[in-house]
């Protein structure tokens, strides 16, 4: 099968230096293979979304010089595919309602582990949909990350796979969208590494494939934090490239280019590029 790969933005501000650092990688091992590079705008989450930030996004990475292959899917386009895969957990009794709050979980670390809601219904208000999660292992094998298990119901637990006000988990739209578009490979950043057997788990009870991860090391502030989440964390600027495009290259490992337009730059990191020069680390400094 054809290599497809995809970078998934959250439209929940600008483009900063961690996700250009999962734009590049992304990009890099999607041409590498000879595969084609998807983007999908991950739009479910309208209280969280900043106006305008999608737009200002898909026009800056062409200015970093990363192109897609075909035009962008907008998650907020996808509701009804969504809605058909939580009725096909549902009819299978793979689903259940719950009223709980975060005191009532509070006790178990945050966490749902009853497979039922430990809250009376209530019905003056909806409940969230939860998947259930029995004691099982995922086990996987992240292509930069190395070998990878997790006890899905002492990690997870019965997670939210539709919330209280009607909007699908992430976790639900991310699998069903990565079938939709033939994603293969999963190229992302280290803070989805712990997601990753969540949405296994989802795609067993779904049907749907599993594609190969790899999950690059996240770039951090000099406080330790995730960089694009810091206060310092600044927008990468799309009137300049070459610094910020630059500075990406060499955090995953390659040399940054002196010269040459952001294109250019690409085309000699891309010669030079292998999977192995990507840092075997879960996160770095950005600097």
């Amino acid at each position: 099968m054809t290599y497809r790969g995809r970078f998934a933005p959250s439209p929940t501000g600008l483009l900063h230096f961690g996700s250009l650092v999962a734009a590049v990688g992304s990009w890099l091992c999607a041409r590498h293979a000879g595969g084609r590079w998807l983007l999908r705008v991950e739009d479910i989450d309208p209280p969280r979304e900043v106006p305008g930030s999608a737009a200002a996004i898909l026009a800056a990475l062409p200015a970093f010089g990363l192109e897609a292959d075909e035009p962008p899917l907008f998650q907020s386009g996808r509701r009804d595919a969504y809605e058909a895969a939580f009725e096909r957990l549902r009819a299978r009794d793979l689903v259940f309602p719950c009223w709980c709050s975060r005191a009532d979980l509070a006790a178990a670390g945050g966490l749902h582990r009853d497979a039922r809601c430990v809250a009376p219904p209530d019905p003056a208000r909806p409940p969230a949909w939860r998947l259930r999660v029995p004691d099982a292992e995922i086990a996987f094998d992240d292509a930069l990350q190395g070998p990878q298990r997790q006890n899905l119901r002492e990690a997870a637990g019965d997670f939210v796979i539709r919330r209280v006000e009607g909007y699908h988990a992430y976790q639900l739209a991310c699998v069903v969208d990565d079938a939709h578009q033939g994603i293969t490979e999963v190229v992302r950043g280290c803070d989805l590494l712990d997601s990753t057997p969540r949405q296994i788990w989802l795609q067993r009870r779904l049907d749907l494939p599993t594609p190969r991860y790899l999950h690059l090391p996240l770039a951090l502030d000099a406080q330790g934090r995730k960089l694009s989440k810091s206060e310092r964390a600044l927008p990468v600027d799309p009137a300049d490239p070459l610094p910020a495009l630059r500075r990406a290259l060499a955090f995953l490992g390659l040399p940054p280019g002196a010269a040459g337009t952001p294109q250019v730059l690409l085309r000699e990191a891309l010669a030079r590029f292998r999977p192995g020069v990507l840092p075997h680390c879960k996160a770095r400094p950005a600097a």
